[in-house]
């Protein structure tokens, strides 16, 4: 066991010590989520009632600091039982609610999970957003049960969205995680998980807890991390999510740096492994897999679409600098006519993501302000993508999106062609070399 302890409070310390130890625990942050968190408190132990009973149970509340009675709320939700068919009432759901500490963010509240998991030497765990409105008890089975009863150490979830409903994770992170580590799991920044006691202490050691990862981009890092430790994973089927939905051209900026920062970070650390990888496999699935209907989500095309175009405008010098001549060449020449034309096509975007990576790897400049430099760029393949599935089902999108995933793995070796560092030329004798020029660029 680490040594390195995350600090938790006092009240939370007495609080551990007096519950001593849990086979199962679910984790939510929260932050402000007051109209939401009640709903997932009750489904979340309606389902440790209903389908783990008799298991000593904890529900963790890492809150970043809620303003709105958040904790209050989960401290005191009830549930009656009386009309749930639950045959054993009896078993007692522990409740820790604490604030975390460090780098407001997702990440940060994550932290303080695994502490007290760890410290509870919980064999099973699970985690779940605060904002969600579809989740049910059923959920808590799913991510649980193929941690304690088949093995696994990590369960990501598999759920129905709308078509423009997760679009960093449809057009970046699940294509890309697919095409390094050869796994498709396909909603890796999903947001609920399931995940053994010993991968939660494992990532507990990891040095990453003062980073971007503490923000937003713990959940890529959590599956990057799980199929690189060599942890089994799988997903389950937990039909829709519908949550607080977001417009891609109004609110993702930051959490796309984020994500996007962790995804090149990780692809440093893991050089060796994902260089090798070829193709893809399945990841197993568990639950009943159905149709559902899930809420639309509006994008304004227009407001993408020139987001994009000022991008091309403004940031012409530095995507000189992040992209290959080639696509800078063919996205200055697809830019479009019309307020909502925008063609960015799979294997052009691939090359963008692609050269942007190799580019943050190399630090040709200041990484943040390359992350943010490729906001417009997402924003440009957002609109893409919209305007090419408009007429199209939710299943009809998705194998676009599958199009996609296929155009990543198969152009791989751009990127690992160019991945190597380039090669050191000798230096020149010191009699002959007197003069010498600063060619360096910003390296942070």
């Amino acid at each position: 066991m680490s040594t390195n302890l995350t600090p938790l409070t006092p009240q939370t310390e007495a609080r551990i010590q007096e519950i001593g130890s849990a086979e199962v625990l679910v984790g939510i942050p929260s932050y402000n989520n007051a109209d939401t968190v009640a709903h997932v408190v009750r489904a979340v132990s309606v389902g440790l009632a209903k389908h783990f009973p008799g298991r000593r149970a904890v529900l963790v509340n890492s809150d970043g600091g809620s303003s709105d009675q958040t904790p209050a709320i989960v401290a005191r939700t009830a549930i009656d039982f009386e009309h749930l068919f639950i045959a054993d009432q009896q078993s007692i759901l522990h409740r820790i609610v604490t604030p975390y500490h460090g780098i407001p963010g997702k990440g940060s509240a994550f932290r303080t999970i695994f502490e007290i998991a760890r410290r509870l030497n919980a064999r099973a765990c699970a985690v779940v957003d605060a904002d969600l409105r579809s989740i049910s008890p059923e959920w808590i089975e799913l991510l649980l049960r193929p941690i304690l009863e088949e093995g696994y150490d990590y369960v990501a979830p598999y759920y129905l969205r709308h078509k423009y409903d997760g679009t960093i994770t449809n057009s970046l992170a699940y294509p890309l995680t697919r095409a390094l580590y050869g796994r498709r799991v396909r909603q890796p920044i999903g947001g609920e998980f399931g995940f053994s006691g010993a991968l939660a202490a494992h990532y507990l050691d990891q040095h990453v807890w003062e980073s971007e990862v503490a923000r937003f981009g713990i959940d890529i890092w959590m599956t990057t991390e799980a199929i690189a430790s060599g942890a089994r994973i799988c997903q389950s089927f937990l039909g829709a999510k519908i949550h607080n939905p977001k417009d891609p051209s109004a609110d993702l900026s930051a959490m796309l740096t984020q994500v996007m920062g962790a995804l090149f970070a990780l692809m440093e650390k893991h050089e060796v492994l994902w260089s090798r990888m070829e193709g893809s496999q399945p990841v197993p699935l568990f639950g009943f897999t159905y149709e559902v209907g899930v809420e639309p989500v509006h994008v304004n095309m227009e407001r993408m679409v020139l987001h994009y175009r000022q991008g091309l405008a403004d940031l012409e010098p530095i995507w000189r600098q992040i992209l290959a001549d080639d696509t800078f060449a063919q996205l200055r020449d697809l830019q479009g006519t019309s307020n909502t034309d925008c063609r960015i096509p799979d294997e052009l975007w691939v090359q963008v993501v692609y050269d942007a990576a190799i580019a943050h790897r190399n630090r040709i400049i200041r990484r943040d302000h390359l992350l943010k430099a490729l906001t417009p760029l997402y924003l440009g393949r957002t609109a893409s993508f919209v305007h090419a599935t408009q007429g199209l089902t939710s299943v009809e999108a998705e194998q676009k999106i599958e199009a996609l995933c296929h155009t990543f793995e198969r152009m791989k070796p751009y990127l690992v062609e160019r991945w190597q560092p380039p090669v050191p030329q000798p230096a020149a004798p010191a009699l002959l070399h007197h003069t010498s020029t600063d060619a360096g660029g910003d390296h942070e």
